[in-house]
């Protein structure tokens, strides 16, 4: 065996599985490997001594059984779009993906009690899609829906674009099913909205990146379809009017508002150049721009409401211009702009994403503190900060030059964290910990933090056999 070959799987572990899964449940080659252990923007690589895909909850278990007896590590990964490697294996090549794809039932669909029960493997956009077919609204919205998958929304805790009426995924769960590391079922897959009987265990798992268990199936929360939406893209002169603008919006709008993003010029530019038929909303370009999107279940009569925020937005001399969506392919256009910020300028250079989040009225500051740093520290970077103001939630991402990519970003990271932690911010605010951000959790979380997430992961998982290494680190991260 050479230095590059992964070290062999305990003796007849995948015997075991095959009788389990069938030829159709294990991936060995490697060329059918790569999927599983690249990421999704195709930045990192990891490696794996095979890819097992259950097609059901007992087929899991089962798995995770012979896991545990043979002390296999396992990696549970959905649809493999997540942005801090949390769902692709290290280096070793020694651990197992656990690959829920095949797992895409949807269980149940009550409108009268107004849930979903789905399996993990299911599609963000799918569950969606059958939320509409019942006239219902499942409000989880993200760039990547059409290839997420719940599992892994479940795993993050999955945030996006209507947080701010919704909020986050584990705002939007019911019941969970999870196999445990030792094999057995937890079935806490109900369907009542009010249960006070103690510990609510689902929350552990939600967020926790299979780390803790492996989630099979949700029961989800649905919504009333809004019938009148309405789609206003406005530019103004910066974040501090952008907070203005907000709460003008929640004085006279409140709970209609669904999203509230925030976007800067070189952004909506380099979208409106780059992206293939994307269209800048307005005639002419504006320091910054917000994308406000409202709904209600009333047949009609947003219109005339958001007519009035607007109104008075102007008077007050918040709003540099402003133009509403006309139709759907105008609402379109707006929202590609705002999903699309990575993808147009990816070829400016190589792109350092982060996630962050602070309190709402700390986002000017945050903004002026990182780009006057940028601007006289790392010349040649280009900071582009975007997303869901409402909810105090940006993502930074840095233009960087492909060159010094190994120097900078680390640096650029770090000294975005440092702000976000002096400001009372979080360092995550969506996309989770995975592998990416252990070093930099454990620095900031204070020690009896550690300790307890540290025993919880014990007490659930005391092989270490789930996802090893990401959140809470290993080795080096950990101490």
């Amino acid at each position: 065996m050479s230095a590059l070959d992964p070290p062999p799987l305990p003796s007849r572990f995948l015997e075991r599985c095959l009788a389990i899964l069938g030829p159709a449940g294990i991936v060995l080659e490697p060329q059918s490997i790569e999927p599983y252990v690249t990421d999704f923007w195709r930045q990192y690589r990891g490696r794996a001594a095979a890819v097992l895909r259950p097609a059901s909850t007992e087929q899991v278990a089962a798995v995770v059984r012979e896991a545990a007896r043979a002390g296999v590590p396992l990696v549970p990964q959905s649809g493999n779009t997540g942005l801090v490697r949390g769902g692709i294996p290290d280096e070793s090549g020694r651990q197992v993906v656990l690959s829920l794809e095949r797992m895409t039932r949807i269980r149940e669909v009550d409108p009268r009690g107004e849930h979903l029960v789905c399996e993990a493997g299911c599609v963000l956009e799918t569950v969606q899609s059958k939320a509409t077919e019942i006239g219902r609204l499942f409000p989880l919205s993200l760039g990547a829906q059409g290839s997420c998958r719940i599992g892994g929304n479940l795993g993050t805790n999955a945030g996006g674009v209507n947080v701010l009426r919704y909020g986050m995924m584990r705002d939007l769960v019911l019941g969970l099913e999870v196999v445990l590391a030792d094999g057995r079922v937890w079935d806490g897959l109900k369907t009542l909205r009010k249960d006070n009987t103690g510990y609510d265990l689902k929350q552990l798992f939600i967020g926790s990146e299979g780390t803790l268990g492996v989630i099979t199936a949700a029961a989800l929360k649905l919504f009333p379809a809004p019938k009148d939406r309405q789609t206003v893209w406005l530019g103004i002169d910066g974040p501090a009017v952008a907070l203005d603008v907000f709460e003008l919006f929640r004085e006279k709008a409140g709970e209609v508002i669904s999203s509230f993003e925030l976007l800067t010029g070189f952004g909506v530019e380099a979208a409106c150049t780059h992206l293939p038929g994307v269209r800048r909303p307005l005639p002419e370009p504006h320091p910054w721009h917000l994308l406000v999107e409202l709904a209600w279940s009333f047949e009609d009569g947003l219109s005339e409401k958001l007519d009035s925020v607007l109104d008075r937005a102007l008077e007050m001399g918040l709003v540099r211009d402003g133009t509403r969506a006309e139709s759907e392919a105008q609402r379109a256009n707006m929202w590609r702009i705002r999903e699309g910020q990575s993808e147009a300028t990816r070829h400016m250079g190589f792109i350092v994403r982060s996630d962050v989040t602070v309190p709402i009225g700390k986002i000017p500051e945050l903004v002026e503190r990182m780009a006057a740093w940028v601007a006289s520290s790392v010349p040649g970077v280009t900071l582009i900060p975007f997303g869901h103001v409402g909810d105090g939630n940006l993502h930074f991402n840095f233009v960087t030059p492909p060159d010094r990519v190994d120097e900078l970003k680390s640096v650029l990271l770090e000294r975005l964290y440092d702000e976000v932690a002096a400001l009372g911010g979080s360092i995550s605010a969506e996309h989770g910990i995975g592998r990416m951000k252990c070093r930099s959790l454990w620095r900031r979380r204070p020690a009896l933090d550690r300790e307890l997430m540290a025993r919880i992961k014990a007490a659930l998982d005391p092989q270490g056999i789930l996802n090893p290494g990401v959140i809470l680190g290993e080795g080096e991260e950990r101490a």
